[in-house]
Protein backbone atom coordinates (compact mmCIF):
# COMPACT_ATOMS: atom_id res chain seq x y z
CA UNK A 1 0.00 0.00 0.00
CA UNK A 2 1.59 3.15 -1.07
CA UNK A 3 2.03 6.39 1.09
CA UNK A 4 -0.57 8.28 -0.73
CA UNK A 5 -3.38 5.69 0.03
CA UNK A 6 -2.09 5.56 3.65
CA UNK A 7 -2.70 9.20 3.80
CA UNK A 8 -6.42 8.68 1.92
CA UNK A 9 -7.29 6.25 5.07
CA UNK A 10 -5.90 8.71 7.57
CA UNK A 11 -8.20 11.63 6.19
CA UNK A 12 -11.25 9.15 6.58
CA UNK A 13 -10.25 8.18 10.05
CA UNK A 14 -9.85 11.32 11.36
CA UNK A 15 -12.87 12.71 9.76
CA UNK A 16 -14.77 10.79 11.11
CA UNK A 17 -13.49 10.95 14.15
CA UNK A 18 -14.19 14.43 14.39
CA UNK A 19 -17.48 14.04 13.02
CA UNK A 20 -18.15 11.44 15.92
CA UNK A 21 -16.73 13.54 18.65
CA UNK A 22 -17.40 16.77 17.66
CA UNK A 23 -21.44 16.62 16.27
CA UNK A 24 -23.57 16.31 19.51
CA UNK A 25 -26.21 13.91 19.50
CA UNK A 26 -29.18 16.19 19.05
CA UNK A 27 -27.88 18.22 16.24
CA UNK A 28 -27.23 15.06 13.71
CA UNK A 29 -30.00 16.21 11.67
CA UNK A 30 -28.23 19.40 10.67
CA UNK A 31 -25.21 17.90 10.22
CA UNK A 32 -26.96 15.52 7.80
CA UNK A 33 -28.67 18.47 6.03
CA UNK A 34 -25.46 20.10 5.76
CA UNK A 35 -23.29 17.32 4.79
CA UNK A 36 -25.83 16.45 1.76
CA UNK A 37 -26.11 20.61 1.05
CA UNK A 38 -22.14 20.83 1.16
CA UNK A 39 -21.67 17.42 -0.78
CA UNK A 40 -23.82 18.84 -3.94
CA UNK A 41 -21.94 21.92 -4.34
CA UNK A 42 -18.97 19.81 -3.82
CA UNK A 43 -19.22 17.45 -6.36
CA UNK A 44 -20.42 19.29 -9.40
CA UNK A 45 -17.39 22.31 -8.53
CA UNK A 46 -14.94 19.38 -8.28
CA UNK A 47 -16.11 17.57 -11.56
CA UNK A 48 -16.00 21.12 -13.50
CA UNK A 49 -12.66 21.93 -11.78
CA UNK A 50 -11.07 18.41 -13.07
CA UNK A 51 -13.19 18.40 -16.57
CA UNK A 52 -11.36 22.36 -16.99
CA UNK A 53 -8.04 20.33 -16.38
CA UNK A 54 -7.34 23.42 -13.33
CA UNK A 55 -6.98 20.31 -10.80
CA UNK A 56 -5.86 16.57 -11.05
CA UNK A 57 -6.21 13.74 -8.81
CA UNK A 58 -3.77 11.26 -9.90
CA UNK A 59 -4.22 9.00 -6.68
CA UNK A 60 -7.71 8.47 -6.11
CA UNK A 61 -10.11 5.70 -5.07
CA UNK A 62 -12.65 4.83 -7.48
CA UNK A 63 -9.96 6.16 -10.22
CA UNK A 64 -12.56 4.72 -12.84
CA UNK A 65 -15.54 6.11 -11.89
CA UNK A 66 -14.09 9.60 -11.71
CA UNK A 67 -11.49 12.07 -12.46
CA UNK A 68 -12.17 13.83 -9.30
CA UNK A 69 -10.95 12.88 -5.43
CA UNK A 70 -14.12 11.34 -3.97
CA UNK A 71 -12.49 11.10 -0.31
CA UNK A 72 -12.24 15.23 -0.21
CA UNK A 73 -15.14 15.88 -2.36
CA UNK A 74 -18.17 13.37 -1.11
CA UNK A 75 -16.56 13.09 2.55
CA UNK A 76 -13.76 15.10 4.03
CA UNK A 77 -14.86 18.70 2.82
CA UNK A 78 -18.93 18.28 3.67
CA UNK A 79 -17.77 17.11 7.05
CA UNK A 80 -16.02 20.15 7.69
CA UNK A 81 -18.22 22.12 6.71
CA UNK A 82 -20.70 20.39 9.00
CA UNK A 83 -18.30 21.12 11.81
CA UNK A 84 -17.63 24.88 10.60
CA UNK A 85 -21.71 25.55 10.76
CA UNK A 86 -22.65 23.58 13.76
CA UNK A 87 -20.07 25.29 15.97
CA UNK A 88 -20.37 28.71 14.20
CA UNK A 89 -20.23 31.15 16.82
CA UNK A 90 -23.63 32.67 16.66
CA UNK A 91 -24.24 35.96 18.14
CA UNK A 92 -20.68 36.84 18.68
CA UNK A 93 -19.25 40.00 16.79
CA UNK A 94 -18.83 39.90 12.89
CA UNK A 95 -14.91 39.94 13.58
CA UNK A 96 -15.56 36.38 15.35
CA UNK A 97 -18.10 35.41 12.88
CA UNK A 98 -15.49 36.60 10.22
CA UNK A 99 -12.41 34.90 11.90
CA UNK A 100 -14.66 31.70 12.17
CA UNK A 101 -14.35 31.68 8.09
CA UNK A 102 -11.11 32.34 7.98
CA UNK A 103 -9.66 29.49 10.47
CA UNK A 104 -11.38 27.22 8.75
CA UNK A 105 -10.86 28.30 5.34
CA UNK A 106 -7.05 28.65 6.00
CA UNK A 107 -6.69 25.25 7.68
CA UNK A 108 -8.28 23.04 4.97
CA UNK A 109 -6.51 25.23 2.35
CA UNK A 110 -2.81 24.90 4.17
CA UNK A 111 -3.55 21.21 4.19
CA UNK A 112 -4.23 21.12 0.85
CA UNK A 113 -0.71 22.80 -0.25
CA UNK A 114 1.06 20.61 1.81
CA UNK A 115 -0.81 17.51 0.00
CA UNK A 116 -0.32 19.05 -3.29
CA UNK A 117 3.41 19.62 -2.60
CA UNK A 118 4.19 16.72 -1.07
CA UNK A 119 1.88 13.26 -2.43
CA UNK A 120 0.43 12.42 -5.68
CA UNK A 121 -3.21 12.87 -4.50
CA UNK A 122 -3.81 16.15 -5.60
CA UNK A 123 -1.37 18.56 -8.57
CA UNK A 124 -2.22 21.77 -9.24
CA UNK A 125 -2.43 22.58 -13.12
CA UNK A 126 -4.02 26.03 -13.56
CA UNK A 127 -4.90 26.64 -9.79
CA UNK A 128 -3.13 28.28 -6.84
CA UNK A 129 -3.69 28.17 -2.85
CA UNK A 130 -5.50 31.34 -3.14
CA UNK A 131 -8.00 30.05 -5.49
CA UNK A 132 -8.79 27.19 -2.93
CA UNK A 133 -8.98 29.88 -0.32
CA UNK A 134 -11.55 31.80 -1.95
CA UNK A 135 -13.34 28.84 -3.12
CA UNK A 136 -13.76 27.62 0.34
CA UNK A 137 -14.77 30.75 1.93
CA UNK A 138 -17.32 31.04 -0.73
CA UNK A 139 -18.79 27.17 -0.47
CA UNK A 140 -19.00 28.02 3.21
CA UNK A 141 -20.64 31.16 2.57
CA UNK A 142 -23.70 29.85 0.68
CA UNK A 143 -23.23 26.43 3.25
CA UNK A 144 -24.38 28.99 6.27
CA UNK A 145 -26.59 30.99 4.29
CA UNK A 146 -28.79 27.86 3.42
CA UNK A 147 -28.23 26.30 6.63
CA UNK A 148 -29.97 29.55 7.96
CA UNK A 149 -32.28 29.99 5.67
CA UNK A 150 -33.79 26.01 6.01
CA UNK A 151 -33.96 26.02 9.70
CA UNK A 152 -35.17 29.79 10.06
CA UNK A 153 -32.00 31.28 11.79
CA UNK A 154 -31.34 34.79 12.81
CA UNK A 155 -28.30 36.52 12.87
CA UNK A 156 -27.83 38.18 16.17
CA UNK A 157 -24.63 40.11 16.90
CA UNK A 158 -23.23 41.75 20.06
Amino acid sequence: MSTDTLLIILGWVITTALLIFFVPKDKIRYAILVFLFKMSITWIIGLLVVELRLLEYPVRSFAYASKTSFDFEYFIYPSFCVLFNLHYPEGKSFIRRFLHFIYFCSFLTAIEVVVEKYTDILEYLHWSWYTTFITFFITFIMSRQFYKWFFKIKEKST
